[in-house]
């Protein structure tokens, strides 16, 4: 018995064998589907990862320490307590009477800017992705963190209310 599979196109529910993923009705759109597949890989193929591995996310040694951190028993523990403590809502939001889940635990000052403070259940907050975001972009702009950037010799705040109305207002274009 051949394998099928059901047709591509929404709302069609008819079984097409492999390797087709149209059926005859809706076949016009085989070619179509073939070159967004190709595309799609020829953009992500090995030289695209080698690139991303060496040029953004391991283009130091301090960022591969970095990024191998995110990678250990050690964070991944620290990350479900932090989660658990928190009750898995943004501290962010909440300073601002929102209630917003949040499934990133986020160091409050950067590794960037306090690697020694990379292992402190004190120093990890959640975070949803809005305010991740946000923190990120002030992050960048504050410390100078970031690919490219040249980190600044500032004072660092690990008051969240602090953070919050640092982060919106620089959103607001303060």
């Amino acid at each position: 018995m051949p394998k099928v599979r059901r047709c591509r196109q929404y709302g069609c529910h008819t079984m097409v064998e492999f390797p087709n993923h149209y059926c005859t009705e809706h076949f016009e759109h085989e070619a179509e589907y073939l070159e967004s597949r190709q595309r799609w890989a020829r953009s992500h193929n090995s030289e695209y990862s080698h690139k991303y591995n060496t040029v953004t996310r391991n283009r130091n040694d301090d960022k591969r320490e970095q990024y191998n951190f995110y990678r250990t028993k050690q964070w991944v523990h620290l990350r479900t307590r932090c989660l658990e403590r928190d009750h898995y809502l943004c501290r962010y939001c909440l300073i601002q009477d929102v209630m917003t889940t949040a499934k990133t635990a986020d160091h409050i000052i950067p590794i960037e800017a306090n690697q020694s403070l990379r292992a402190s259940i004190d120093n990890i907050a959640d975070i949803c992705s809005k305010c991740h975001r946000l923190k990120t972009d002030w992050e960048h702009s504050y410390y100078g963190t970031g690919q490219g950037n040249q980190l600044k010799d500032v004072e660092q705040i690990s008051d969240l209310m602090v953070i919050v109305y640092l982060m919106n207002s620089e959103k607001g274009g303060n």
